[in-house]
C-alpha cells in the first residue's frame, strides 16, 4: 500500500463463506472469459430478475385477458391455448412459466452472491432487509399460478398447500375441506386464487420499488445484448418444450403421476418427505436468519465522507454522483460561499469517495499549501494524495516514471511498483479527480494509467463508470481536452486480472517512449 494512504479493505471472510466466495469468483471469471465482464450474466443478476418480472407481467396480462377464471371454465380456456397456432398465445404460457422459474433461480443466485460478498451490513442493510420479503412474495405468487389452471397439478398443489397450512394450530376449520367435493371448488374460491396470483405480485412490485430506494441510477433492465439473448432463450424453451396441462382436475380421482415443477413447487415433496411442522420450522428459521444477519456483530465501519462548508459551493455534483443516495443538500450556513451545502447521511454513506472525485474543489492545481476540499474522505484525503504524488515524483526525477492510479478492490497496482512505475491505490478509482492525470504529467510523470474494477463489476456500483466518463469528457469534472492522449490510458480489471493491467502498462510505456522520441526530434529540429 502506498505510504501515507492507509487501507480501507474489509477483512476477508473466513471459513465456509470464504471457500464458497472463492468458488463463486472462479465461476464469475469463467463467465467473464466467455461473455466479457460487461455482459456476464452473473454480474447482472438483479437486472435479469427485473427483466423476468417484466416478462411475467406482460405475458400474464395477456393470459389473464384471454382465459376464463371461473371454476368451470379455467381449465378449458387455458387448454385451448395449446391447440392454437403458437404465435397466437400458446407460447406465452411457456414463456410465463419459464420466466417464473428463471426469476426464482436468479433471486436465489442474487441472494447467494450478496451474502458471499458480505453485502448485508451497514449502508446495505436497508436493501437486504427489504429484499427478504420479496422471497416470500415470489413463491406465494408463483404457487398460486398453478391453481388458476386447475388441472391435476394445480389441484395437487392447492390441496398440498392447504394441508400444509392445516398443520399450523391457528385455523378453526381445515383449509383442505375446500377441496373435498366438486361443489366446494366454487368461483368464490377461484377469486381467492386470482388474488393470490395477481395481488401478491402487485405487492411485490411495490416491494421491488422499495428495495432499490437507497440506490441511485438503478438499472431495471440488463444491457440490450444480454436482454435480447435471455428473452430469446426463454422463447426458444417455450416453443421447444411447451408447457401443457396435466389433465382436468377431478376431485374423485387421484393421478398416477405428475410432472412437477421442482423449482417452484419443491415445498410440496419436501413436506411429504418430512412433515408440515418441520418445513414450517425450517422456513421460519431461514427467514429469521436472513432478517437477523445484518444485526450480527460486524467489522468496524470506515469513516464516512466529511463536508467542509468553507469549500463547498453547493454545485450538487456529489449529490448526482453518489451511488447510495447518501448526500442531500441543505441551506448553506455561509451565504457568501453558496446557497446550498452538501450533507452526508452517515448511515447511508459507503465510504467510497466518489463524492471527493466529483467535487470541483478537489483539483490539485489549487495554490493552497494544504489542499482542503468541499467533501473528502478523512482516512484518505485528496490533499494527502497530492502531497504524496508530489513527493514521489520529485524523488523519481530523471527516471520518467509512469504513475498508476488504482483502487483497493480491483487489480493490485502495488504489484507493479518499479523504478519507472509509481502506484497509488485509492478506496475506489471514482474518488480520483480527473485533474490529477493532468497534474501528474505536468509535475514530471511520463504517463498516467488509470485502473479500477472491471466494467460492470465496481465494488461501489458506479466508480468505474463515472471515472471512464469523466476522463473521456462525458461527465463533470472532466479531463482537459488538451492533455496528450498518448500519455494516459485506462484499463479495467478485477482482483485476479493483473495481466490486463500489465498489458495496458506495457502498451502505455511504448506509447510514452514513442511520444518522447517525437518530442526530442521536434526540439532538435527547432534548434537545428
Amino acid at each position: 500500500m502506498s505510504a501515507g494512504l492507509t487501507s480501507t479493505l474489509v477483512p476477508p471472510p473466513q471459513g465456509l463463506r470464504a471457500a464458497c466466495l472463492g468458488a463463486w469468483n472462479a465461476l464469475e471469471r469463467f463467465f467473464d472469459a466467455a461473455f466479457g465482464t460487461a455482459l456476464n450474466p452473473l454480474r447482472h443478476l438483479g437486472t435479469l430478475g427485473f427483466l423476468c418480472f417484466w416478462l411475467l407481467a406482460g405475458s400474464g396480462i395477456y393470459l389473464y385477458a384471454v382465459i376464463d377464471t371461473s371454476a368451470t371454465g379455467a381449465y378449458a380456456s387455458i387448454e385451448s391455448l395449446a391447440h392454437q397456432p403458437w404465435w397466437v398465445g400458446g407460447w406465452l404460457r411457456g414463456l410465463h412459466r419459464y420466466a417464473a422459474d428463471a426469476f426464482v433461480l436468479l433471486m436465489a443466485a442474487h441472494l447467494l452472491r450478496e451474502w458471499l460478498h458480505g453485502r448485508y451490513r451497514a449502508f446495505r442493510r436497508f436493501s437486504w432487509l427489504t429484499g427478504v420479503p420479496l422471497i416470500i412474495f415470489a413463491f406465494v405468487g408463483a404457487i398460486g399460478g398453478f391453481w388458476l389452471n386447475w388441472d391435476q397439478l394445480g389441484r395437487f398443489s392447492a390441496e398440498a398447500t392447504a394441508e400444509w397450512f392445516d398443520t399450523l394450530p391457528l385455523l378453526a376449520t381445515p383449509l383442505a375441506r375446500n377441496f373435498l367435493t366438486a361443489d366446494a371448488v366454487s368461483d368464490r374460491l377461484f377469486s381467492l386464487f386470482v388474488f393470490v396470483h395477481l395481488g401478491v405480485p402487485l405487492l411485490m412490485l411495490f416491494g421491488l420499488w422499495f428495495h432499490i430506494q437507497r440506490l441511485t441510477r438503478v438499472a431495471v433492465v440488463p444491457p440490450r445484448p444480454l436482454a435480447l439473448a435471455f428473452v430469446g432463450l426463454l422463447c426458444a424453451l417455450s416453443i421447444a418444450w411447451p408447457v401443457l396441462s396435466q389433465g382436468r382436475a377431478e376431485v374423485a380421482s387421484v393421478p398416477d403421476a405428475l410432472s412437477l415443477d421442482w423449482i417452484l413447487l419443491f415445498v410440496h415433496p419436501l413436506v411429504a418427505a418430512t412433515s408440515g411442522e418441520a418445513v414450517w420450522l425450517g422456513v421460519a428459521a431461514f427467514v429469521a436468519a436472513l432478517f437477523l444477519l445484518p444485526w450480527l456483530p460486524q467489522p468496524a465501519r470506515e469513516p464516512v465522507a466529511v463536508v467542509d462548508p468553507a469549500n463547498c459551493n453547493g454545485c450538487r455534483r456529489c449529490l448526482a454522483d453518489c451511488p447510495y443516495a447518501a448526500i442531500t443538500m441543505v441551506p448553506h450556513p455561509l451565504k457568501r460561499v453558496g446557497r446550498e451545502l452538501a450533507q452526508v447521511d452517515a448511515d447511508l454513506c459507503a465510504s467510497c469517495g466518489l463524492c471527493a472525485g466529483a467535487c470541483p474543489s478537489s483539483t490539485p492545481f489549487r495554490s493552497a499549501e494544504q489542499l482542503v476540499t468541499g467533501i473528502d474522505m478523512p482516512q484518505r484525503t485528496v490533499g494527502a494524495l497530492r502531497r504524496e504524488l508530489q513527493q514521489r515524483l520529485t524523488a523519481a526525477k530523471g527516471r520518467r516514471a509512469i504513475v498508476v492510479f488504482g483502487c483497493d478492490h480491483g487489480a493490485s497496482v502495488d504489484a507493479f511498483a518499479a523504478d519507472d512505475v509509481l502506484p497509488f491505490s485509492l478506496i475506489c478509482i471514482g474518488m480520483l479527480p480527473p485533474s490529477f492525470v493532468d497534474y501528474a504529467l505536468r509535475d514530471g510523470a511520463a504517463g498516467v494509467l488509470v485502473t479500477g474494477c472491471a466494467e460492470s463489476a465496481c465494488e461501489f456500483r458506479l466508480g468505474q463508470r463515472w471515472t471512464a466518463e469523466r476522463l473521456s469528457g462525458r461527465r463533470e469534472p472532466h479531463l482537459r481536452v488538451d492533455v496528450d492522449p498518448e500519455r494516459w490510458a485506462m484499463a479495467w480489471a478485477g482482483p485476479r486480472d493483473g495481466a490486463v493491467v500489465a498489458d495496458a502498462l506495457d502498451a502505455l510505456r511504448r506509447r510514452v517512449q514513442h511520444a518522447d522520441a517525437a518530442t526530442l526530434m521536434t526540439e532538435t529540429d527547432a534548434h537545428g
